[in-house]
């Protein structure tokens, strides 16, 4: 469980576009930390940069779902197909709790309200999208495949 990734994981390119979709105490007041969707992903990738672990304890449980900002779509598509590009396609060794689904799951919620499911294939997850959100799926594949 406290495995790291084969190939490890761009965190430094993980916590950038959580800074870019991050509203900030402009928009918070005070930073909401953990109570909010980015606020909690920044706290695994920074426990990450600490401790580079596979799998964030409780990660998809602790998830902040209430969190009902309205975060700019594009950054968060843009973090989305950043974050899918450092997933491993793990397929049938997928856990709910790796990091990098956790922190997929927190953008999720900022850009479509909700939780979705994810099979450990990042084209699968595309094609689930283009189902649900075709713009949205378009954008993050175009960004994805760049």
């Amino acid at each position: 469980m406290s495995e790291e990734h084969k190939k490890g994981m761009n965190a430094d390119l993980v916590w950038e576009d959580l800074l870019d979709c991050c509203m900030e105490e402009e928009f918070c007041d005070q930073c909401q930390e953990e109570a909010c969707t980015i606020g909690y992903a920044k706290k695994c990738i920074k426990d990450y940069q600490r401790e580079p672990k596979k799998e964030v304890a409780e990660g998809m449980s602790r998830i902040p779902t209430t969190d009902f900002k309205v975060y700019d779509p594009h950054k968060l598509e843009t973090a989305i197909a950043h974050i899918l590009k450092e997933c491993k396609d793990c397929k049938e060794d997928h856990t709910e709790n790796c990091i990098i689904n956790v922190i997929r799951n927190c953008y999720e919620v900022g850009l479509f309200g909700d939780i979705h499911s994810y099979e450990g294939s990042a084209l699968q997850y595309l094609m689930y999208l283009k189902a649900i959100s075709p713009e949205s799926a378009g954008r993050i594949a175009d960004i994805y495949m760049s």
